[in-house]
């Protein structure tokens, strides 16, 4: 066990053998960290919190209250393989939230980005990559094997399907079951999710050229009523574009899926 003189452990806290606490991290009181986890510089694990299994926990993170992190993952395959979760840094964690080691079959880690907001009862599962800046939404669950690219908020009381992408910016409205996989920019809503046009908000806060947003609108009106298939359009836009956004857009649908796309309606 390597603990910093400079962390802060409450004495009721349970720190087991061969957990790693970095400085100025502090443990609250009740608290679980297991054997294998490493708690990098400054993070903060609040009261009643478990943090158990090959996790590591990047710099200045805050797990709120009864949050379980890195337990195994609820799925009926894991046959008990060493498997591990990675979260990076500055993620506010809170109550009830639950993160998930990955399995074998998934590559074997889950792995969180810098900056993220998980609201209060989320969840994601096994196998997950998340980017930077993700904000999950309270009783939000995100399901095996999905890729959350950087800047995408799923809005409360929202279901993501397994094996699902959200591409970088996009949104998803509360109340959504996303079954499908979901372009860069787009703005999902319905309880049977469907493409409802451009996170307008979310690109205008981030400064976007007005020349990109119409480009981006451009390329959704041609994916919806071009011809050809929908790969089709994608690669025809890709080859007649100037805009670095919605050339994103086309390197994301024609990336490796197992799943088909939210369309435009």
């Amino acid at each position: 066990m390597t603990i910093d003189r400079a962390a802060t452990i409450h004495p009721s806290a349970v720190v087991e053998e061969g957990a790693t606490i970095g400085a100025g991290a502090s443990v609250g009181p009740f608290s679980l960290i297991g054997a294998e986890v490493t708690l990098a510089p400054g993070v903060d694990v609040r009261s009643h919190v478990v943090v158990t299994g090959l996790t590591e926990v990047g710099e200045g993170t805050t797990i709120f209250p009864f949050a379980s992190i890195g337990e195994v993952p609820q799925d009926l395959k894991f046959a008990g393989e060493k498997t591990r979760l990675r979260i990076g840094a500055r993620n506010r964690i809170r109550e009830h939230v639950t993160m998930n080691t990955g399995t074998a079959g998934g590559g074997g880690e889950t792995v969180v980005g810098d900056d993220g907001l998980f609201m209060a009862g989320c969840h994601v599962a096994h196998d997950c990559r998340l980017g930077d800046r993700v904000i999950v939404v309270n009783h939000s669950a995100i399901a095996g094997h999905c890729v959350i690219e950087d800047d995408v908020i799923v809005g409360g009381l929202s279901g993501v399907h397994q094996w699902v992408r959200i591409g970088r910016g996009a949104i998803i409205g509360a109340l959504s079951m996303v079954t499908n996989d979901v372009v860069p920019y787009g703005l999902v809503s319905g309880p049977r999710a469907e493409l409802d046009g451009l996170n307008l908000v979310g690109l205008k806060r981030k400064g976007v050229a007005r020349s990109d947003i119409q480009a981006l609108r451009a390329a959704l009106l041609t994916l919806k009523q071009g011809e050809g298939t929908f790969q089709e359009r994608a690669c025809r836009l890709g080859e007649e574009t100037d805009s670095d956004y919605v050339r994103r857009m086309v390197e994301f649908i024609t990336g490796a899926s197992d799943r088909s796309f939210l369309v435009p309606k």
